[in-house]
């Protein structure tokens, strides 16, 4: 079986819209260590959390997150 790795385009996205990680993090209600751990892939988000962020950065998201796998 695959292993799956969760990626995500959240710097890009958060550039485009010029937010600083501490100014997304306040609009989603998270630290600016949380933004930057989704970002390096040190944290999964939440679903919740998923949906807020896109919200906020006016993206689906499936545009911001997606499997990225690992063949054994």
């Amino acid at each position: 079986m695959a292993t799956q790795v969760l990626g995500n385009r959240l710097k890009v996205a958060r550039a485009e819209r010029e937010l600083s990680q501490e100014q997304l993090a306040g609009l989603v209600g998270v630290t600016r260590q949380t933004i930057s751990a989704v970002e390096t892939g040190l944290y999964c988000p939440s679903a919740l959390l998923a949906f807020l962020l896109a919200n906020q950065l006016e993206k689906r998201v499936d545009e911001l997150f997606f499997l990225k796998g690992e063949t054994p």
